[in-house]
């Protein structure tokens, strides 16, 4: 099923909002979707429920797909998470595609592949629960450079997490239990993001007036257009 057809079938979900309202420090909408457990072939199916098209697509200035952690999981040990490597991919570039079908061009696009798998430490944590050990850091490995490799074909950017994580001898610091991150990998997960997205958000234009042009006196007129309200 195409994702546009999935978009017409399914209304947008109505999201609790959290709305930061304030100064400087303030100052940009960021719209946080996780879904424990997800991978990419259940994603594709809610996205056009979460992202429409219209004004809303228009204002998005960059969109990311950070799936693969639970796609690459081993498929004798855990199917019901499990998604093939190809599907994974063609999944990838489906919401790569329905995103520019809705006038979220390539360019505000950012994959992100998985991180690395710390195997000792998700292991642990695996028979804790009473399984084996489910995933495997070279397993996904090839889902991240299916991942990198969607983005080139794509034309889309890619921040390769498995990779750059990796630089670091003990990478396990950036992860809480072997496969989530930890404080310290959130922190380097922003740090790289934002690399990549502060050449989109310095050339924003601004929606109300510098504060050096509101006037003092009556501010009403510079902020509202002279409009008053009872």
């Amino acid at each position: 099923m195409a994702l546009v057809e999935t978009a017409v079938r399914g209304r947008l979900l109505p999201w609790p909002r959290v709305v930061l309202f304030g100064d400087s420090i303030t100052e940009c909408d960021v719209v946080n979707r996780g879904f424990s457990g997800y991978n990419s072939r259940w994603a594709k199916l809610i996205l056009p429920r979460l992202i429409g098209g219209g004004a809303a697509a228009e204002s998005t200035v960059a969109v990311t797909i950070f799936f693969g952690a639970n796609d690459s999981a081993l498929k004798d040990v855990n199917p019901r998470q499990h998604v093939p490597l190809e599907e994974y991919a063609a999944n990838l570039m489906s919401m790569v595609r329905y995103l520019k079908s809705i006038d979220i061009t390539e360019d505000r696009i950012i994959l992100i592949t998985p991180p690395p798998l710390q195997e000792s430490a998700w292991e642990k944590e695996c028979l804790a629960k009473g399984d084996k050990l489910n995933r495997r850091n070279a397993t996904t490995g090839e889902y991240a450079q299916a991942c990198v490799q969607v983005a080139r074909d794509c034309g889309t950017d890619v921040l390769d997490l498995w990779t750059l994580m990796q630089k670091d001898q003990d990478f396990s610091c950036y992860l809480s239990d072997g496969l989530h991150l930890s404080m310290k990998g959130n922190n380097f997960l922003v740090g790289q993001l934002w690399s990549h997205l502060e050449k989109r958000l310095s050339a924003l234009p601004s929606l109300l007036p510098y504060w050096r042009d509101v006037d003092p006196q009556n501010p009403e007129v510079s902020l509202l257009g002279g409009a008053m309200h009872e």
